[in-house]
């Protein structure tokens, strides 16, 4: 077959100028035609000129000359469309025979094939029924793992395991509960799951409401635990600091300078927090927080973690206003360890929970507890305070309170408004401790019997001498001995002892470091305040005989070396150096019991002295010859001075003795002087002057006897309380007594002399021989007197009168 050639585009023949309009329509309709162009507008055009039959005569003229070119193509293509025809006509015998052989193929694998198609419908129901059972059988492995899982659900509840159980009942609703093919399970698991998670939160919350109940009684012990250990480790520090003091003293003492080292075993060391083991539980008190934290894992696996977290603080907060009850059945003395371990317990606790509790409680939540606690705490102490009145309870509390800062100091929570309550009650303690001592002395003092104390061993002279400092040697005297002091001395030194310590421990661990000042000014208080009073009305109540008023003197200079004991012992107590309390020492605080004492024993002496000093009036104030051995009053008055110098001079310092004879001197010399110048003597010679002047040599012997008990100044001191009779006597004997008129020399050898009685005595000098005077140098012998410078004197000072 010869190819078809491909058709072109016709262009329209150009029209001569004479051609008609109708030649060209036809020109453009067989163009449009032949390029296979749309006729649609030739067609509108002849319609819309109302020709169409111009239109169709055209299109006819155009078929009948596309006739003629397909003929000629026929004839051009004639052969071989026979040749094509023939073709096709053997083509269809082989179809035939193609059919024929088609048809008995078929028939030949319709045969071979139906055994093989039944056997496929067998396989493929085979295949089937492989897919059902193979569907089955995964069935049956889930369920089987959904059983396993609710055994081990069973196996974990039954055995108390609940966060294991949980974790099975949410692989059961994860894994299985949309996927189980079996509708029963399915329905067991939508019901049974929600009832094992209820179940497991009733059991947890029970098993958390026993360790609520539990913790409360662990908290109580934990408290008392760590305030034990703060309380042995504040002993252990007090007793560093004692063998650091002794060995400061023995330092400060040594001639030499020592080299030491203090050791301090701290094989128990304290730690303020209770150590436990990982499972957060205290070797020591079973300090549990297992269930705690086993509730607060659970209800965080349930989803239930911040209505947990509310329920616990709720809870706690709750027993924690429990705690803060005070029960009025009960004196506080005897509640208050309980009622503040039990908050420091609760405190501990709550801080090992905030930091290893995994935000069960914030830290903002624990300070708001422990502000409310600090509240009520400082309201109860305010209240019990107010009530007490005896100082010991309240140093008890306070000691305790204080030990409780300590200890809850170690676990971060500020204590600062507590010992502001402490320190706001400090001179309420001290006033109640200042009349407690006040009692005590006073019993003390009541039960003295102004007797010397008997000590028999030497510890009972290390207990009543050594501790108090108030030895007068190194050298422990042989046993038994006989104190200078009444068994009141110890028994108040231990009192004021007791005071000190007391006054330091008040004021120790509460917050104030130098304190000494506050110890010393409530010292002196009772010191100047408490026991020189009580002293001065045993003195002068108390007191009746001159024995006694030694034995008052004795103890009072015992009592003054005891005071500086007092404030060294107070300053080492303090924590001060020694220097820096020396510096700040006063006066003897108890200077007025000590004069009154001394006073009282001048007093009976010069009352006994008296005694004898009434033989004055047997002395011969007109004698014709001078007494050589001095008048018998004086000789009375020496004999017992010397007697009462070898009993005082056992129990009396040297000090005490002078000043005490001094004072008894000064009044006999007052007595002899007062003797002339008084009414019953109303004349004299000089023989009776020079007999005085032996008197008053006596006295002057006697004072010099007594120097080797003295210094050299006190001895002096002794004789000058003679000074008035002994310039008496002198200007009496004197050949120039116009010479007191000089006020270089009255001043110089008569200070003492009041012109007055000099005048008054002059006048009774009665002696009718001109050797009224002997010379001042020269007693026994006899110069010839000059009344008139006598008289002189006299009549000048009356002038001066």
């Amino acid at each position: 077959m010869q190819s078809v050639r491909t058709r072109r585009k016709v262009a329209p023949a150009t029209a001569n100028g004479g051609d008609s309009a109708e030649k060209l329509d036809q020109l453009l309709l067989s163009s449009a035609i032949c390029n296979g162009e749309d006729l649609g507008s030739f067609v509108r055009k002849a319609f819309a000129s109302g020709k169409p039959e111009t239109l169709l005569h055209h299109l006819r003229q155009f078929a009948r000359s596309k006739e003629s070119e397909i003929e000629e193509v026929c004839k051009a293509h004639y052969q071989d469309f026979i040749m094509a025809v023939d073709d096709l006509r053997s083509l269809l015998s082989d179809v035939d025979s193609l059919k024929s052989a088609l048809s008995d193929s078929n028939s030949k694998l319709q045969s071979v094939a139906g055994p093989l198609l039944s056997s496929l419908d067998s396989y493929v129901e085979a295949q089937n029924i492989s897919k059902n059972v193979d569907l089955a059988l995964k069935s049956i492995v889930s369920c089987m793992k959904l059983m396993e899982l609710c055994s081990r659900a069973n196996h974990h509840l039954s055995s108390n395991n609940f966060y294991m159980a949980l974790k099975c009942t949410n692989a059961m609703e994860n894994e299985f509960l949309d996927k189980t093919p079996s509708s029963t399970l399915k329905r067991m698991l939508e019901k049974k799951i929600p009832a094992i998670r209820t179940y497991i939160e009733r059991k947890v919350n029970k098993e958390f409401g026993d360790w609520l109940v539990e913790i409360r009684v662990v908290c109580r012990n934990l408290g008392q635990l760590a305030i034990g250990q703060a309380s042995s480790a504040r002993q252990r520090e007090e007793d560093l600091r004692i063998k650091q003091r002794q060995a400061e003293e023995q330092s400060r003492l040594s001639l030499r300078d020592c080299v030491y080292a203090l050791h301090e075993d701290d094989e128990d060391g304290f730690n303020t927090g209770v150590e436990s083991d990982s499972n957060g539980v205290s070797g020591l008190l079973g300090f549990d927080l297992t269930p705690l934290y086993r509730a607060y894992h659970l209800h965080q696996t349930l989803g239930l973690e911040d209505r947990f977290k509310q329920y616990y603080f709720e809870n706690r907060k709750l027993q924690l206003t429990s705690d803060f009850q005070v029960s009025s059945m009960t004196p506080f003395l005897e509640s208050h360890q309980t009622f503040f371990a039990q908050i420091a317990g609760f405190f501990i606790v709550e801080d090992r929970i905030l930091r290893t509790g995994g935000n069960l409680i914030s830290k903002i939540e624990v300070e708001n507890l422990w502000d409310a606690a600090v509240s009520k705490m400082c309201s109860v102490l305010e209240d019990q305070f107010s009530r007490m009145q005896t100082a010991n309870h309240l140093l008890l509390i306070k000691d305790y309170v204080s030990l409780l800062g300590v200890t809850l100091r170690g676990y971060g929570y500020p204590v600062d408004a507590l010992l502001d309550v402490l320190s706001k009650h400090r001179d309420k303690y001290h006033e109640l401790l200042l009349s407690d001592c006040r009692k005590q002395i006073a019993e003390a003092l009541a039960a003295d019997k102004f007797e010397q104390m008997l000590m028999k061993k030497e510890y009972e002279y290390s207990m009543n001498v050594l501790s108090f400092q108030i030895q007068t040697s190194d050298i422990v005297p042989a046993f038994p001995y006989v104190a200078p002091f009444s068994s009141t001395v110890p028994d108040c030194c231990r009192i004021v002892r007791s005071f000190i310590e007391d006054s330091v421990s008040f004021m120790s661990h509460g917050g104030q470091l130098d304190f000494y000042d506050v110890v010393k000014k409530y010292l002196d208080r009772l010191l100047a305040e408490v026991l020189d009073e009580a002293l001065m009305k045993l003195i002068n109540t108390s007191v009746h005989g001159v024995s006694q008023a030694m034995q008052v003197a004795a103890n009072m200079a015992v009592l003054e070396r005891a005071c500086d004991f007092f404030f060294r012992h107070a300053a080492q107590l303090s924590g001060i150096p020694l220097r820096m309390a020396e510096r700040s020492r006063r006066q003897f605080p108890l200077n007025k019991a000590r004069d009154a004492a001394e006073d009282m024993l001048s007093g009976l002496l010069k009352t006994k002295v008296d005694g004898f000093m009434t033989l004055i009036e047997n002395v011969n104030w007109m004698a014709d010859d001078p007494v050589q051995n001095g008048n018998e009053y004086v000789n009375e008055v020496i004999i017992y001075l010397e007697t009462l110098v070898s009993t005082a001079q056992q129990i009396l310092p040297a000090q005490v003795l002078r000043r005490v004879l001094q004072d008894v001197l000064s009044h006999i010399s007052e007595t002899i002087v007062g003797a002339l110048y008084g009414d019953s003597v109303k004349r004299f010679n000089i023989n009776a002057i020079m007999g005085m002047d032996v008197d008053v040599r006596l006295l002057e012997s006697f004072a010099d006897n007594l120097a080797p008990l003295f210094t050299d100044g006190d001895a002096n001191q002794l004789k000058t309380a003679l000074a008035e009779s002994r310039q008496l006597t002198n200007l009496l004997l004197s050949n120039h007594p116009e010479n007191f008129l000089n006020p270089v020399i009255r001043e110089r050898s008569y200070n003492t002399l009041d012109y007055r009685k000099v005048v008054t005595i002059s006048e009774k000098l009665r002696d009718p021989s001109d050797r009224l005077f002997g010379t001042f140098g020269s007693r026994g012998a006899r110069q010839n007197p000059k009344k008139k410078s006598l008289d002189a004197m006299i009549k000048r000072l009356k002038d001066v009168s």
